[in-house]
């Protein structure tokens, strides 16, 4: 079958599945729309956490990521994984144990005050929307390639797909949609990745063909690396060859420490995934889910690092002094490059023919760039052959860029965030595999965006609505009936997918970028006040709120500065890059809520009794004097 017609069928049965599943596990109840009525079996939550956590930017972006950075893109690899164990042991049980299901409520009770809760609310969304900013962007991404769409027709498509399970089924769909799209994600992965273990080396476990030797000979352009090569060695000697830093080994180290502490961090504070902790009946059944979860992680996790090597070799074999219009008419024995030019038109790949002598050169040194989250082309713009026209391509290279790539100038622009996607159709695996990963990038993508959406919609509706604005000042309950607040979560969904799909069409970077700065924000917005609440009893409203705060404002605006509005890399805060500054803000957040809440008076008795019970195992009992 035609690879086209594979991919609508594989993407439609997918999208048949999750509709099914949003019409049988329909919300009845606001306990259904926000925690699945609090009981999803352990081992199916697990999926849909793991699901949930492992977004566009595990599935799509991570390797491309790591295939362009090399060992310094382990950092994410590292944060996001540490980060979950973290917050797994550390604090997910206690958070069921209090009983709250989203980090507002968990604040606005813990901190007794309607003002810590409004300031949380005002954090969730903002990380929240910073987050799915990504995701949106991830599905523009897939319908842009795989349904021959633009990106923000794409982005469209997967506004009104969200739109129809978050809304319709609230998390109770959405837990059983995830779990769906857990299955076809972690398939879509590691078949893939399994047929490219075997074609470019000598094993067929994908774990460990980044240890493993090469298949075969190619050229970096340079110099020829033979076959049985170990592929770390080779991927060093090749990009070393163009005037890349080693492959293996790492750049910046104190940034690299910094990124990864952010994003441990910040996973322990994402919104969406603690709310996953309380759809299981128990105390006992979230500890247990937890563990299902780093299972279901681990099996994707382990095995990014080799698909990014691959991805980086099978680029460098394949497109390095390749005859541009043989390559993409399909005329190339055993190197069919029609991928090439259908990634071309959606502006996400380009090649640029600066010496004039029709091959494809790949080296160090931007060639052009396009606009961040936007094609390196002019879409409205044709040279005679039909190829889109490059706006801002560099003329012929000078002396010191020729020096930096051994010769060689960089003809070849390569958007980070298509190299999963594209990696079996650069490698020439079969047309079934290629439509499987397409399948498997959109549940990556719309798995967790609409975990965020119904976070946003929750925080809304439950904590905005229910408890700050529509709250008896007597009694200290919500005046909204279950209906109502049913009604106020639903449009708080659309309001939320609307805002989300504006992001996804206008990005403020790739995908793991963005996703770096949103957990960044989470780390510093909502870790030391969720760790301090549950292990430290004389934390008062006056701390949690002024933490927040300062952690959220230094850390935004210091994105704000150095990303959107220029601020040189000299001026950089002890050298750290704006991905890593979520670690100083979260540390600011610990000093500042200690130190105000030293200085201000202590909780009232019942909330520091409230913090001993929820730290005690249930059914433990008290120690006796032997």
């Amino acid at each position: 079958m035609e690879l086209q017609s594979l991919i609508y069928l594989f993407v439609g049965i997918s999208f048949a599945v999750y509709i099914g599943i949003a019409l049988w596990a329909k919300a009845g109840s606001t306990k259904d729309f926000y925690v699945a009525g609090g009981g999803v079996h352990p081992v199916a939550n697990g999926m849909a956490t793991a699901a949930d956590w492992m977004s566009a930017a595990s599935f799509i972006s991570l390797a491309g990521i790591i295939s362009f950075k090399g060992s310094d893109g382990g950092a994410y690899l590292m944060g996001w994984t540490g980060g979950y164990v973290l917050l797994a042991m550390l604090l997910a049980p206690y958070l069921r144990k209090f009983g709250k299901f989203t980090v507002p409520d968990f604040v606005g009770d813990r901190y007794y005050s309607d003002t810590a809760r409004l300031v949380a609310v005002v954090a969730v969304i903002f990380v929240s929307f910073t987050y799915v900013a990504g995701q949106m962007r991830g599905v523009g991404i897939v319908f842009s390639r795989f349904l021959q769409v633009d990106v923000n027709t794409g982005v469209l498509i997967g506004m009104a797909i969200v739109f129809f399970y978050s809304v319709l089924g609230g998390m109770k769909g959405i837990t059983y949609t995830q779990v769906a799209q857990y299955v076809v994600m972690i398939f879509a992965y590691m078949i893939p990745a399994i047929f490219l273990s075997l074609q470019v080396t000598d094993t067929f476990l994908p774990q460990l063909g980044i240890f493993a030797q090469t298949t075969f000979e190619f050229t970096s352009g340079v110099s020829a690396i033979p076959e049985g090569t170990y592929l770390l060695h080779a991927l060093d000697q090749s990009i070393s060859d163009l005037g890349f830093n080693d492959y293996s080994q790492p750049g910046n180290l104190w940034n690299m420490f910094m990124l990864t502490t952010a994003l441990m961090l910040g996973t322990a504070g994402l919104p969406h995934v603690i709310v996953r902790f309380f759809t299981v009946p128990t105390v006992k059944d979230a500890r247990i889910s937890a563990g299902w979860a780093l299972l279901f992680i681990a099996i994707m996790y382990t095995t990014i690092s080799s698909v990014a090597a691959f991805s980086r070799v099978n680029l460098i074999k394949n497109l390095q002094n390749t005859e541009y219009d043989a390559f993409v008419n399909g005329k190339i024995a055993d190197n069919n490059g029609n991928w090439f030019k259908t990634w071309e038109n959606g502006g996400l790949i380009a090649w640029n023919d600066r010496n004039g002598d029709g091959k494809i050169q790949y080296a160090t040194g931007a060639a052009f760039e396009g606009a961040k989250g936007k094609p390196a082309f002019d879409g409205d713009k044709r040279a005679e052959d039909g190829h889109r026209l490059v706006t801002n391509a560099k003329g012929p290279a000078d002396a010191a860029e020729l020096a930096k790539g051994n010769g060689i100038a960089n003809e070849l622009y390569v958007d980070r965030d298509i190299m999963v996607l594209a990696n079996p159709e650069i490698a020439n695996l079969p047309n079934w595999v290629i439509a499987f990963i397409a399948a498997g990038g959109l549940a990556a993508a719309l798995s967790t965006a609409a975990g965020l959406l119904l976070v946003i919609a929750s925080a809304i509706s439950h904590d905005l609505m229910g408890q700050v604005i529509f709250k008896d000042k007597e009694t200290g309950k919500s005046t909204l009936n279950e209906k109502t607040e049913l009604m106020w979560a639903r449009i708080s969904a659309v309001a939320a997918i609307c805002v989300a799909g504006y992001l996804g069409i206008n990005p403020p970077g790739f995908v793991a970028q963005v996703v770096a700065f949103a957990f960044g924000l989470a780390a510093a917005a909502f870790f030391p006040t969720i760790i301090l609440g549950v292990f430290d009893k004389r934390m008062n409203k006056e701390g949690a709120i002024a933490g927040i705060l300062v952690g959220l404002i230094f850390t935004f605006g210091y994105i704000i500065y150095f990303v959107f509005l220029g601020g040189a890399k000299e001026d950089y805060f002890l050298g750290i890059a704006p991905t890593g500054i979520g670690t100083i803000g979260t540390l600011l957040h610990l000093i500042v809520a200690v130190v105000v809440s030293r200085m201000t008076p202590e909780p009232p008795q019942e909330i520091q009794d409230l913090v001993e019970r929820i730290r005690i195992p249930s059914g433990a009992g008290e120690a006796v004097d032997h």
